[in-house]
């Protein structure tokens, strides 16, 4: 059975996850009330976890390397009371070769290497090229929805990567082609950003360790 966390672990799991964000963002994130999320957040903050700043036109919370430890000690123990540690780290496993492939398809998305230019930026004016990396994304969405079961069925919270995946996909068949890999919309690049973050912090494996 599925188990669900507590308001306390997602709104500072939410702030790991997104790397910087507002309230209400990390309130969406996982369903949260605003309010609720504000009030968790301040009390975060008090504790050293978590801090506000704000520059120009942009505000938000980050996590400080306090914070860091600690959403790493509660993920850890929620993951030990759900038992389904194997499980989970079967499926990273399974991750590992998405990762590159997801990655790669990236940068091809980004560079399409012409004659004496290795690094020549992908202008989309070639239909093939285009879609051959829309074909790869397409199979690594196919991949991803069995993997977000197996990982919902041990904690709620992982559930709707796959659908948000999925909707990033067809903005890009409709034309939307920043909704490969920018980094401000939920894109492909961004929900799968965000998945390995949670895998690894989930299993408290060190980012460069993985890649």
């Amino acid at each position: 059975m599925t188990s669900d966390s507590p308001l306390a672990l997602l709104a500072l799991h939410a702030v790991r996850i997104t790397g910087f964000a507002d309230t209400p963002a990390l309130a969406r994130r996982y369903g949260l009330d605003a309010a609720e999320t504000k009030e968790t957040l301040l009390d975060a903050e008090a504790r050293g976890w978590v801090e506000h700043t704000a520059f120009a036109d942009a505000e938000g919370w980050s996590l400080t390397e306090a914070g860091r430890a600690e959403n790493e000690r509660q993920l850890a123990a929620e993951l030990e009371r759900a038992g389904g540690a194997g499980e989970v780290r079967d499926v990273h496993s399974e991750f590992l070769p998405l990762n590159a492939l997801l990655l790669r398809a990236c940068t091809d998305w980004q560079l399409r290497p012409a004659a004496g230019d290795r690094l020549a930026v992908n202008d989309h004016s070639d239909p093939a090229w285009d879609a051959r990396i829309l074909y790869e994304l397409a199979g690594i969405d196919r991949a991803l929805g069995p993997l977000i079961d197996r990982l919902g069925s041990v904690l709620t919270r992982f559930r709707g990567y796959d659908t948000r995946f999925t909707a990033a996909l067809v903005r890009v068949r409709d034309g939307e082609v920043a909704w490969v890999d920018r980094t401000d919309v939920d894109s492909c690049h961004r929900v799968w950003f965000e998945l390995h973050e949670d895998l690894i912090a989930t299993l408290g494996i060190d980012r460069h360790a993985a890649a």
